[in-house]
């Protein structure tokens, strides 16, 4: 979704900010998908299906630090 104004004033913090957060949110949210993901496919002993999604939850771990550091930076913590 696209947006030609800042909604701020709705959530009471700059889109840039939110946009953040959220990020940081979904990378979590998605590192904890995978972990059943990858549990799914050990039990069928999919190990190729496995490697992918384990794959994509240290891309999730990382993007996950990677917002946690700035946030912590523009929180000055």
């Amino acid at each position: 979704m696209t947006s030609s104004h800042e909604t701020g004033d709705v959530t009471g913090t700059k889109d840039k900010n939110y946009n953040l957060l959220w990020y940081t949110e979904t990378c979590l949210d998605n590192a904890l998908r995978m972990e059943t993901y990858i549990q799914d496919a050990e039990r069928e002993k999919d190990t190729e299906l496995a490697e992918l999604f384990r794959k994509a939850q240290a891309d999730s771990r990382k993007g996950a630090e990677l917002g946690k550091q700035l946030l912590s930076s523009r929180l000055g913590g």
